[in-house]
Order: C-alpha cells, then structure tokens, then sequence
C-alpha cells in the first residue's frame, strides 16, 4: 500500500517569517473570527473557565508553546513554556524574561500532541504583548498576547477520497 503524495506549498504563518507547511494547513485571520461565547466540544465542568473579562471566553489549559521570535530577532534555540489559559483571540502564559509591551512574538502552541506525531495540531501564530505583570515567583513574569494571525499546522494526512479537487 502507497502513501498519499504530499505536496508542499509556501504559507505565511505569520508576518515574521514564511514556513514550509502542508496542504492541511489553513490560514485564520484572529481579528475577524466570530466566536461563540462557550466551548464546543470541550469539558469545562473539568478543566474550568477563567474569569471573563474580555470578549472571547478563555480556557485554563496548560498547553506546551514555544517562543520562536522577539521582535525581529529569532531565537536561537525555542524557548518552551507553558500557557496558562487560551482563547480565540489571545494567550495568557508565564516566561523567565522581560519583554516590554507591545513587543511582537511569534509563538507556536501545541493544541493537540500524539504519539509518533500523527495526528498533532499546531498553532503557528504571530502576536504582541499586550499586558506584562510582575509575578511572586523571581525572574518570571506573566504576559498576555493577543493574536495577529494565525496558521493552523496538521501532521497527519488527509485521504484523497475527502480532500477538495
């Protein structure tokens, strides 16, 4: 039994750079997304919902994300963290560093991860900070960032017989 040919195309996931991503991948502007005002298909009664202050409502998920760039200027080596929660529209998440606000970052977050990697969905997504808050811990600190745009990196192959002609 053959594989499925793959074909590459070039995609923007953000305005910072251009990446090699999959046929899957689709690209969603964040400004413009109309957002329901609760979670489909996720069990908040487990995982719980933060305190609603803004317009799209936030999950309190501890997702893996990687800081890629600041500003201009890639990291050498991508920082891993952690989200504290998520939303349509932004991140709230913990780094060990200053970053001022304003300041542009390109993030990738791991909204479903698998073993052997079929099956894991990234989000590529460029962003700025919009609020930096000192924390009790030293040398951390908590941002939220909103998102710019954002491109949506599958691994897994989608059969021929459901992909569009």
């Amino acid at each position: 039994m053959g594989a499925a040919p793959q074909r590459n195309r070039q995609a923007a996931a953000s305005p910072l750079r251009v990446v090699e991503v999959q046929d899957p991948t689709k690209s969603v502007p964040a400004v413009s997304k109309p957002g329901p005002l609760h979670f489909a298909r996720i069990p908040t009664h487990a995982i719980g919902v933060a305190k609603e202050r803004r317009t799209h409502p936030r999950a309190c998920l501890s997702l893996p994300l990687r800081l890629i760039r600041v500003g201009e200027v890639a990291e050498p080596v991508p920082v891993t963290l952690v989200t504290r929660n998520i939303s349509s529209s932004g991140v709230y998440f913990l780094a060990p560093r200053k970053f001022e606000t304003g300041t542009a970052v390109e993030l990738e977050v791991a909204l479903v991860e698998r073993p052997l990697g079929q099956g894991s969905v990234q989000m590529c997504t460029a962003a700025h900070i919009i609020r930096a808050e000192e924390l009790d811990t030293p040398g951390w600190h908590g941002y939220a960032a909103t998102f710019d745009d954002f491109a949506l990196r599958r691994d897994d192959v989608l059969p021929l017989r459901y992909q569009a002609s």
